[in-house]
């Protein structure tokens, strides 16, 4: 339950897609479960309780709506777990079955309904109305998701014969073109690994950052996940660093630490230094540790820091430890 939330399940377009379906869902589910309830007042012909009825869902749908879009807007503000976007979809059925009750016991004024019954009977069919779409959506999403990624890695060609990558660092060949898939599988993007420096996200789209032909900085936005990308170049030089940037290492000249954490600075003085979260801290820095012929500036551990060698062979101290002399070790 402390696992992180997915981050797609937090995207609008899963945001609305579940918010439609648990109100359909409840809406037919209401009307099946009205004729066999003896607190339901909700009606559907010409009658006072009709506009009750009909308030009580539109105000309901509004919270709901409201509720996912606070969702949507946090974020990226912390790293949501699984138990707490459990609560947060309990919060919500809890709060729709307190508006009911009040509804029921201090507008509708039935006779002989206590108040615990109303709201625990209210309770137990809220939670069928809204926390079964609910789980039912994420599982759809996941299945969607996880079949999107397997369609992707099975579409794309694999590495060209003697392609470097952390897994054979000595390979002759420095160079290899990394192909990127649009959120349909199609092939959007190719560019050499020599020329690529990060891969950032932008809300469903990824941000490929690039040396043009001219040598300037260039942006490329395809419509995917970073998570797809992560999944698609793992276990090669493409390292994720935080949520929102993955960094190619080979593009990296130094890994320093400061007192709010580690930062890369890449081979690129209009980039500006990209934090490594705590969260991806313990790969980067094995990454560096492991494979330092890998990158352009190899990146070596010291007992209390981290060091980066200069063309003189001399280690530069990037934070604590001792200078050292005669290569990375």
């Amino acid at each position: 339950m402390r696992k992180t939330m997915p981050k797609y399940l937090l995207e609008r377009h899963q945001l609305t897609g579940t918010v439609t379906f648990a109100v359909l869902f409840s809406i037919v589910f209401l009307n099946l479960y009205i004729p066999f309830s003896d607190t339901a007042w909700f009606r559907l012909g010409n009658s006072v309780f009709f506009l009750f009825t009909a308030g009580f869902i539109a105000i309901s749908i509004l919270f709901v709506t409201g509720s996912r879009v606070l969702m949507y807007r946090t974020r990226k503000m912390f790293d949501m777990t699984v138990f707490q976007y459990v609560l947060w979809c309990v919060a919500e059925v809890v709060v729709i079955c307190l508006f009911y009750t009040f509804v029921t016991v201090d507008i509708v004024h039935p006779e002989g309904m206590p108040v615990i019954r109303t709201f625990l009977k209210a309770l137990i069919y809220g939670s069928v109305a809204l926390l079964v779409p609910y789980m039912m959506s994420a599982m759809y999403f996941m299945i969607s998701e996880k079949e999107k990624t397997i369609r992707l890695m099975n579409s794309a060609p694999p590495s060209p014969a003697g392609t470097s990558s952390p897994a054979d660092p000595e390979s002759g060949q420095e160079d290899s073109l990394l192909t990127f898939y649009d959120s349909g599988g199609s092939l959007r993007f190719s560019v050499r690994s020599s020329c690529l420096y990060y891969v950032e996200s932008d809300d469903n789209y990824i941000k490929v950052w690039y040396d043009d032909v001219s040598g300037n900085l260039s942006m490329y936005m395809i419509r995917c996940s970073l998570r797809t990308v992560e999944e698609n170049f793992r276990d090669t030089f493409l390292m994720r660093c935080n949520r929102k940037y993955i960094v190619n290492m080979k593009k990296v000249r130094s890994l320093r630490k400061d007192s709010d954490g580690y930062y890369l600075d890449l081979d690129n003085g209009g980039i500006p230094p990209i934090a490594v979260t705590k969260t991806y801290t313990d790969a980067v820095l094995k990454w560096c540790s492991l494979f330092p012929a890998a990158s352009a500036q190899p990146v070596c551990g010291l007992d209390q820091g981290l060091v980066k060698c200069n063309t003189a062979g001399r280690h530069d101290v990037e934070d604590g430890g001792d200078e050292r002399e005669d290569g990375c070790e």
